[in-house]
């Protein structure tokens, strides 16, 4: 009997790697064209500040700060995207689609409760629609990869 579970923890964090990827690109792409794109590295760069300053540091400079909250967001949606690959294939769609709507949500209504502020323009229903649909992409990317590993691995074996 075939095990339905993803074997290999790494392939389901390249999946996830993927998935953080897609959003990242997504997100940086966006910023550059429009000035009514989702912000959501700002938040990432609040919680560096929040940490240092309670660390008794001094929060690193702006190029300094946007690079570590982009690092940040890679690794901690690399982490949380590659969830997305764990468990019974048969649900790995469904799964993705949780997952995703899930982050998009979260990244709304979390970094308020939690003392971050909310994101520039995330009052916006438009910019609330793409919030959601950016971290769906980022978790049907980590799916598609997931998959195709998966079969890949199937094919050799």
């Amino acid at each position: 009997m075939e095990d339905t579970r993803l074997a290999n923890w790494g392939e389901s964090f390249l999946g996830g790697i993927a998935g953080a990827l897609a959003l990242t690109a997504v997100h940086q792409a966006a910023i550059r064209v429009t000035t009514k794109a989702p912000r959501m590295d700002v938040v990432g760069e609040r919680a560096i500040v929040k940490t240092v300053a309670a660390l008794g540091r001094t929060p690193p400079p702006e190029p300094s700060l946007y690079r570590m909250a982009l690092a940040g967001d890679l690794l901690a949606n690399s982490a949380y995207y590659s969830l997305v690959a764990c468990g019974r294939d048969a649900r790995l769609w469904s799964r993705a689609v949780a997952l995703g709507i899930g982050a998009g949500l979260g990244a709304l209504v979390v970094p308020p409760r939690v003392g971050l502020g909310r994101a520039p323009r995330s009052w916006q229903r438009s910019n609330q629609l793409m919030t959601v649909s950016w971290y769906l992409l980022g978790a049907l990317a980590a799916a598609c990869t997931g998959e195709c590993l998966r079969r890949t691995r199937a094919a050799a074996a």
